[in-house]
């Protein structure tokens, strides 16, 4: 079973400026993630998709394989995952000669993510024979505590609710996608074209390593819980 660890860094940023760079525990952001798939006995090749030069080179520092720079039409404020990845898998195929049976996505922005986190997914996915696993942790609020607020303040449910829900602890589990890791069957991708195709699988992680990086306060709460 071949993986091959994508890790997705594009130069660009909004919430936090040049954020896969921005320090972290004495560390580049981008480091967490390229340590974490380096420890993996499991993974092939660890592969950053950056368009940026500085990026590319602090991730050869730490260890990473950069072999190509992504096409600047890939690392727009609205180019998404999937295309990212296809890219990466393409190039493999027609540089490399090369087609992983699976591709592993990690998110930068998942510093807090562990090599057991990964090697779970992927013994998760050699176990059951999926197509794809990925990662989740439960939902924090619960999704039966979201309410609408109509044009006059109105409160009311935003989704339905049964009245004899009862207190917070009685509620169903409820999860929510946290993007530290997506497992994906490499024909599945291109077949589906989605990270998520029918009979995906969960990997339930705790919330603390479910961390994604998207405000400076968020990078404070990721130094305060690796410090602890």
């Amino acid at each position: 079973m071949s993986v091959i660890a994508l890790i997705p860094a594009r130069g660009g940023s909004k919430g936090i400026p040049r954020k896969n760079l921005a320090p972290l525990a004495g560390k580049p952001l981008i480091a967490w993630t390229i340590e974490a798939a380096l420890a993996s006995k499991n993974l092939g090749r660890v592969i950053v998709s950056t368009d940026d030069a500085e990026i590319a080179e602090a991730a050869r520092q730490h260890g990473a394989e950069v072999p190509f720079l992504r096409p600047p039409e890939l690392a727009a404020d609205e180019s998404g995952a999937l295309e990212v990845a296809l890219h990466a898998l393409d190039w493999l195929r027609e540089n490399a000669g090369e087609e992983p049976e699976y591709l592993l996505l990690l998110q930068p922005t998942s510093p807090l993510r562990t090599t057991a986190d990964i090697d779970a997914a992927i013994d998760l996915a050699r176990a059951r024979g999926a197509d794809a696993v990925l990662g989740v942790c439960e939902a924090e609020p619960h999704p039966y505590l979201a309410r609408r607020v109509d044009e006059n303040g109105a409160l009311s449910h935003f989704i339905p609710v049964p009245e004899a829900s009862g207190p917070r602890q009685g509620f169903p589990p409820a999860y929510v996608l946290n993007g530290a890791l997506y497992l994906n069957r490499s024909a599945s991708l291109r077949a589906s074209r989605a990270f998520q195709p029918p009979g995906a699988l969960a990997l339930v992680m705790p919330r603390e390593r479910s961390l994604d990086i998207d405000t400076p306060l968020d990078l404070h709460i990721a130094e305060a819980l690796l410090k602890k």
